[in-house]
């Protein structure tokens, strides 16, 4: 299916192509309509067929404006009637009733119809107090029909956060050192870190090749769990998806055959949580952890491997038509070590390593741009078992809707019906959007093979281990100091500022040259952080009584603060909350001045964050990424302005890719150092160069250590 992109005589963006659109039924059964659209200008139009001709593109079937307001959304792949679709979301920030779920063939698609549809709404920058308009059929935009119009809501805001995996925003040595070459790999090992206190028993391992293909097709090879993956994946014998989370993340069991293993060895099988996404240069990246999951426990004749970390990084090579493949494993065999050496463990990940130099010889020996059939069916099995019992009535009410479509279509004069409408028949259809939240009592890692903090403690050490928590629970908490400071580094649970100079701004000549410098400092002082637990959504905590903020504020100082809230939703939500402080008047930045009071369409195409794990597994390191993203652009922010301070809350769970890095992160939280930058971007001459607003560097962070809301307001 193809999708044009080119340009018009005024430099605007155009796109045209077949999308699918996803509709409900009243019974809230999804099915998709084919149907050709096009983009132009700031309008998305659609037809039944392709236009013949300029006058048959001016007479759409339906029609909508996208402007500042619209965001749109990637939410990965979704099953229907049997088919697969890459599916992208339009919604409008301010009125989440407006929204259009169309679905793309191809993860290509999908990404150049997202990246035209963002261009668009961000050069619309001017018009941003225009309203949405609904997506309707032209003969039916009568105003006198518009009360009558039913619309439902979609709570789905998913969007795609913007971290190349190929470059970065940080200056960090290399974590992999090479150790050899084999079939044409080269093969690398972790670097140990000096100041780690933990042994590795399972190092990391990580396999280098190129290979004559698009990252398309060798993304949907290795994401195929069917026959045909037996072409080039030696240690594979059977693989099914346990259970589909959401678009970009499932559950998946593979067995693995014998024929490779050691003589002697029992087979082995892997029960993972498989996480991928694409980025926006074309970069695929597949992630893998083992997980225990009730629906399929150990099985007889098998011995279950345990994957502490692993998957697939496929970049563009050569505009496209090569590509390089990275795969790293770091995984435990449960070998019996009492007849079996410690190297059968190394040699074992490498021989499966070498599966890339076979995924290479494939591509070679058919072309480099087949994919196989299994990723549109076998791969979605699981998805589609509650399909199959509604096959029959989803077919029926298919057909009516249909015909509805095609009568109202004849209609000048009468009311919408619930069926014209781009949302779907169903008023309840956004239960359909919801993704389900991780348990808090189920871990993503084995707690056996999660790595200890601290060594065994005497009973003495143990004794003042207690009596420093008691005086720490009776201490007096106030909003902006539940985080405590430690500029060693050394103090788990604690914060400190980042060394600036880690981090990449653009430079002075930024638009001429594209270079960014090293930042030298940061406008801001960082005075205080929180890390809180709630059964709620928490908004606007520097307008609290007691907290820092508003000490301060009641002074009456110059004194003004910038609050980043980082919302973590779940069965019990969390809040990062980092503040930030200045004595120097705004007026002396014009572009924090412009930022500060502007309006939230100028804020969410500005603020940036640069995140960096400094120190964690790779699997958290290529989740996270080192490249700095528009916030706004991917996440939904809420802007409160006080006073004496400006507070970003941004809700993590408006996205599903960000949703699953953040629940990764989660699972080896007290393993890692984060570091953050937050600066705003300067897109002209006169804003450059860039200055950070902030660093922050967060030590081993313990979910159990957060402070409940209710208590802090108690006391």
């Amino acid at each position: 299916m193809e999708t044009r992109q080119m340009d018009s005589p005024k430099s605007d963006p155009r796109m045209e192509g077949w999308l699918y659109l996803i509709r409900s039924n009243r019974f809230g059964l999804q099915y998709s309509r084919k149907r050709y659209f096009i983009l132009e200008e700031n309008c998305l139009k659609s037809f039944k067929s392709k236009p013949a001709s300029e006058a048959d593109a001016e007479n759409p079937l339906r029609s909508a404006t996208i402007d500042s307001c619209i965001r749109v959304t990637d939410n990965g792949r979704e099953s229907f009637s049997r088919k697969v679709f890459f599916i992208f979301t339009l919604y409008n920030t301010s009125n989440h009733n407006d929204f259009l779920k169309l679905g793309a063939s191809n993860p290509e698609e999908a990404a150049s119809w997202i990246r035209s549809l963002q261009g668009v709404a961000m050069q619309q920058g001017s018009n941003s107090k225009r309203r949405w308009e609904p997506y309707i059929h032209p003969r039916l935009n009568d105003p006198k029909n518009a009360a009558t119009r039913k619309r439902s809501v979609d709570w789905t805001s998913s969007a795609t956060m913007h971290v190349d995996a190929m470059t970065s925003d940080v200056i960090a040595p290399s974590q992999w050192k090479i150790f050899g070459c084999k079939n044409g790999l080269r093969l690398f090992k972790e670097a140990k870190d000096n100041n780690s206190q933990t042994s590795n028993d399972f190092p990391a391992i990580m396999a280098v090749g190129v290979i004559e293909g698009a990252c398309e097709a060798v993304f949907r090879t290795v994401m195929s769990l069917g026959l045909s993956r037996s072409e080039w994946d030696f240690c594979f014998y059977n693989g099914s998806v346990v259970e589909h989370l959401d678009g970009h993340t499932d559950i998946i069991h593979i067995q693995l055959c014998r024929d490779w293993l050691p003589w002697g060895m029992s087979r082995r099988d892997l029960l993972l949580r498989r996480y991928w996404r694409r980025e926006d240069d074309g970069t695929y990246v597949i992630l893998c952890h083992s997980v225990i999951h009730n629906k399929c426990p150990p099985q007889q004749g098998y011995v279950r491997a345990w994957l502490q970390s692993g998957g697939f990084v496929v970049s563009p090579l050569n505009q496209g038509k090569e590509c390089v493949v990275k795969q790293m494993l770091s995984i435990d065999w449960k070998l019996w070590r009492s007849y079996l050496p410690k190297t059968s463990s190394r040699s074992m990940t490498i021989r499966m390593l070498c599966r890339v130099s076979a995924l290479k010889e494939l591509f070679r020996a058919k072309g480099g741009d087949q994919f196989p059939v299994e990723f549109l069916t076998g791969e979605v099995e699981s998805i589609q078992a509650s399909e199959e019992q509604t096959k029959h009535e989803g077919g029926l009410m298919e057909q009516q809707d249909d015909k509805k479509e095609d009568a109202n279509s004849m209609i000048n004069d009468a009311p919408v019906s619930c069926s014209s409408s781009l949302i779907g028949l169903n008023d309840a259809s956004d239960e359909f959007y919801d993704v389900p939240e991780p348990l808090e009592d189920k871990r993503d890692t084995n707690p056996q093979e999660e790595p200890q903090l601290h060594p065994n403690l005497s009973t003495a050490a143990n004794f003042v281990k207690k009596l420093h928590g008691l005086l720490d629970s009776n201490a007096t908490r106030c909003y902006g100091s539940t985080l405590q400071k430690d500029s060693t580094f050394n103090t788990p649970c604690t914060w400190a500022a980042s060394d600036p100079s880690l981090f990449l701004v653009r430079g002075r000549n930024y638009l001429k040259d594209n270079e960014k410098n090293k930042a030298k400092g940061t406008m801001m002082e960082m005075v205080g952080a929180d890390w809180l637990q709630s059964d709620k959504r928490e908004d606007d905590l520097a307008s609290r009584p007691g907290g820092i903020v508003q000490k301060y504020a009641a002074k009456g100082g110059p004194e003004f603060f910038f609050v980043i809230n980082i919302q973590v939703p779940g069965t019990s939500a969390y809040n990062l909350v980092l503040y930030y402080m200045t004595r120097t008047p705004l007026e002396e930045s014009l572009l924090l001045e412009r930022f500060v009071n502007g309006d939230d369409t100028f804020r969410n195409s500005r603020f940036k964050l640069i995140p960096y794990i400094s120190k964690g597994s790779w699997l958290v390191k290529q989740s996270v990424g080192k490249k700095a993203c528009l916030v706004g652009q991917a996440l939904e922010v809420n802007y409160c302005r006080g006073k004496n301070y400006l507070e970003l809350d941004i809700d993590v769970g408006s996205s599903t890719v960000a949703r699953g890095v953040v629940n990764l992160v989660l699972g080896y939280l007290n393993s890692l150092i984060v570091e953050m930058a937050f600066l705003i971007q300067a897109n002209s001459q006169d804003e450059l160069p860039e200055s950070l607003l902030g660093t922050c560097r967060l030590t081993h962070m313990d979910i159990a250590k957060s402070i409940s809301v209710d208590s802090l307001n108690n006391s």
